[in-house]
């Protein structure tokens, strides 16, 4: 819905700006002609201290992958290749620029890849942020690349494989607490995949309490919702149409007071165990209410919306409602 150029444009500038000192980013899928790709190559060049966590092992898209880091290595990127045992598929990027006689930075966190050709047809989410905290948890994320034998302790973020599982399983509980101390839990999520058992089970048990579960869940999903007496209280829906549902999006409570994540992870065992994978707060209140917006906008699609039912059928949404196909109208949504 936003032009992927922002994202090189940012780069690019980071590349020529003399106040700039050091660039740091994660790569996962890189396009075939890669403008990401040239802008860290330009920033080596112009003296930049570029780091690259480059996973090789990205499905489909090794060849490309391959051809840049071969190129950026050869004009003094400093590449990492992954994390013994662990794929590398957070997306995120860390800038340190000279002010004042400081350093501050800049940086950017997203659900999706930093491919300017599946930027074209995924629907993802992409942070740019200048919050201090936020940026110093990020650099202690490409410190693990580093000195991985090291657990760093994040104040903002959930970092897989070492905390989503337990970050997400509380904020759950907090949902719970919600209900059994007589008021309202309501969690809402979006993600590609959930096929992790313990997750699973963790949505169950709060749809026992008595919690409010919306999911949208576009690939494999393996919970079974709106059975009575077990997930009553869980409704789940899938999207597929003309752009790939990417994003991966989490919120906690309701009423004014909700807990925002955006993440590149799904809930998946290898997501949640076997990857590094970043999870991010939203604390600014307009993105807030503009990530919450866009995922009601999804939910309450009846065109292209399919329902995960007890039955298991799969079949579209129909109501007598006037027809909202959510991509149209998350197109319009961006245009007030």
């Amino acid at each position: 819905y936003h032009n992927f150029s922002y994202t090189i444009k940012f780069l690019r500038e980071a590349a020529l700006d003399p106040s700039v000192t050091s660039i740091k980013i994660t790569i996962y899928r890189l396009a075939k002609i890669s403008y990401i790709a040239s802008s860290l190559i330009n920033a080596a060049k112009n003296g930049k201290d570029v780091t690259v966590q480059i996973e090789l092992q990205a499905r489909f898209d090794e060849e490309a992958n391959i051809y840049y880091a071969e190129k950026m290595q050869d004009e003094g990127v400093k590449l990492i290749f992954g994390v013994p045992g662990l794929k590398v598929h957070s997306k995120i990027c860390v800038i340190e620029r000279r002010e004042e006689d400081k350093i501050k930075r800049y940086g950017f966190i997203s659900t999706g890849n930093f491919n300017s050709s599946t930027a074209k047809i995924y629907t993802d989410y992409t942070l740019f942020t200048s919050n201090q905290e936020i940026l110093k948890d990020l650099n202690k994320v490409f410190n693990f690349f580093e000195t991985n034998y090291i657990v760093n302790n994040y104040k903002h973020l959930i970092v897989s494989p070492h905390y989503s599982r337990n970050s997400f399983s509380k904020l759950i509980d907090e949902e719970i607490a919600k209900v059994t101390s007589g008021g309202k839990g309501r969690i809402r999520i979006k993600l590609n995949s959930i096929s992790n058992y313990k997750m699973v089970d963790k949505l169950y048990q709060a749809s026992q309490a008595g919690v409010k579960i919306q999911m949208i869940v576009r690939g494999i999903c393996c919970l079974k919702s709106g059975i009575e007496g077990f997930s009553k209280n869980i409704e789940a829906i899938s999207i597929v149409d003309k752009y790939l549902e990417h994003p991966r999006v989490l919120i906690f409570g309701d009423d004014g007071e909700e807990k925002v994540y955006i993440s590149s992870s799904d809930w998946m065992t290898r997501n949640l165990d076997n990857r590094v994978e970043v999870s991010c707060p939203i604390y600014d209140k307009d993105v807030k209410k503009e990530i919450i917006d866009t995922f009601m906008i999804c939910w309450n699609d009846n065109v292209k919306a399919r329902l995960f039912g007890a039955d298991q059928n799969n079949e579209y949404r129909k109501n007598e409602l006037p027809p909202i196909r959510s991509q149209f109208e998350t197109y319009n949504y961006y245009l007030k």
